[in-house]
């Protein structure tokens, strides 16, 4: 008669070992044990059945088999006292993923952004990063007419005889080592030369293109061009850049004291000659650039490059006013015509009631915009030399006049000479003690 008192424990038995029960005749790897006498149940330890005698179902309370328990579960009541620990079916004792008792542990999702640039909290603007845009639109891009040389081809086949015939060409080497020795003085401190004007079309970029254009051509150290100008600056027209991206207000923003020259360099637009341009804007109306952003973009750059070009907004701008009083040299750009050399006395008086290192450290350019111009560029000269700053006279330049992208081997040979002597005062008006 089976015991049908631990009828649980033959389950777990039979779970055990398989579902399928052992063939007739065989031996299986667990044998149901054999019931006592008087249906009384095998003490713990008793020998089972003998071979050849296949294993009958427990039978469940009055005789009635008891149901077929899941293939991959428990049995709804626990084993019976001295019934072994219940196993899972399986080779390996594992449960299959849908059987798993316990579900596994979620691993913490990071928050979501705000929004597609939207910054970290105490970072203001520094998770935005723009798109780069050409400098000049691929519409127009082929609107420019092939590069003039500065000089027609007469003038440069007559100096050409001129040298070879006279002693002017000892000269001009003279004047030429005399600029450069001056030029690649060492410094201790990055040099800022804040470049602006009365009026728009005075020849401001242009000027500044040249005076950098000259200190990176000269200089081992990193010269940097700074567009202090958003309202549409032809700045990096002059330099030649292809495309824009980060802007004067942005990097002020980003740039930190720990950062490596190679790190700043990744958000400015590189240049020839180890120079550098950190543009105003990207060719947008109503791009704005306040002073804390120009401060700051001032403040973390200088200690990187010995020579930062800037090229400011017109006076009275309060942009201009700031990079006039915090740079060691500032250069004047006005149109020679009589109402940019009139406005251009009328600052430099104005001048005059500043402090006295403001006007000492001026110096002042007038450009050539025609062949001829209306001023008397010798009286004009005197009149501006007597309110204090030295002046320049910038010839007129078929090239510059066009516009574009300035190459240093189109110049008229006037041009590069007004250049190099330029740079070289305004160099050491910044190295002076005002």
């Amino acid at each position: 008669m089976p015991n049908a008192e631990n009828w649980q424990g033959d389950v777990l038995r039979d779970l055990k070992g398989g579902a399928q029960p052992p063939a007739q005749g065989q031996a299986g790897p667990q044998q149901q044990p054999a019931a006592g006498p008087a249906g009384q149940a095998p003490a713990p330890g008793a020998a089972p059945q003998g071979p050849g005698q296949a294993p009958r179902p427990a039978a469940g309370p009055g005789g009635h088999a008891p149901a077929q328990a899941p293939a991959y579960g428990y049995p709804q009541q626990g084993p019976g006292p001295g019934a072994a620990a219940p196993a899972p079916a399986g080779g390996r004792g594992g449960l299959p993923p849908q059987a798993q008792p316990y579900p596994q542990a979620q691993q913490p999702q990071p928050p979501q952004p705000r929004g597609a640039y939207a910054p970290a909290a105490g970072q203001g603007q520094r998770a935005r990063t723009p798109d780069s845009k050409p400098a000049v639109d691929r519409q127009l891009s082929g609107a420019g007419r092939k590069p003039r040389h500065g000089e027609p081809f007469t003038a440069r086949a007559l100096r050409a005889v001129r040298r070879t015939v006279s002693s002017s060409a000892a000269r001009e080497v003279a004047e030429a080592t005399r600029a450069a020795e001056l030029l690649q003085q060492p410094v201790t401190t990055g040099r800022q030369i804040a470049v602006t004007s009365i009026r728009g079309g005075a020849g401001k970029s242009t000027v500044a293109a040249l005076l950098g254009t000259t200190y990176a051509h000269y200089r081992q150290d990193p010269v940097l061009f700074v567009e202090a100008d958003p309202a549409l600056g032809s700045l990096p027209i002059r330099l030649g850049a292809e495309s824009l991206r980060w802007t004067t207000g942005d990097v002020a923003d980003i740039v930190e004291p720990q950062m490596s020259l190679l790190d700043i360099t990744g958000y400015l637009v590189q240049l020839r000659d180890n120079a550098w341009l950190l543009p105003g804007s990207q060719g947008q109306i109503g791009a704005m650039l306040d002073t804390p952003s120009y401060e700051r973009a001032m403040v973390a750059l200088r200690r990187y490059f010995g020579v930062t070009v800037v090229d400011c907004e017109t006076l009275p701008a309060e942009v201009a006013r700031v990079a006039l009083s915090a740079s060691q040299a500032r250069v004047l750009a006005t149109p020679a015509t009589l109402d940019g050399v009139s406005s251009t006395y009328a600052v430099l008086q104005w001048m005059q009631g500043l402090p006295p290192h403001m006007l000492a450290s001026t110096c002042v350019v007038i450009t050539e915009q025609a062949p001829h111009c209306g001023v008397d560029l010798a009286d004009a000269v005197r009149t501006l030399e007597a309110a204090g700053p030295s002046v320049h006279v910038l010839p007129y330049d078929r090239h510059l006049a066009d516009g574009g992208h300035i190459r240093t081997e189109l110049l008229a040979h006037s041009t590069r000479q007004t250049a190099a002597r330029l740079a070289a005062d305004v160099f050491q008006l910044s190295q002076k003690r005002h």
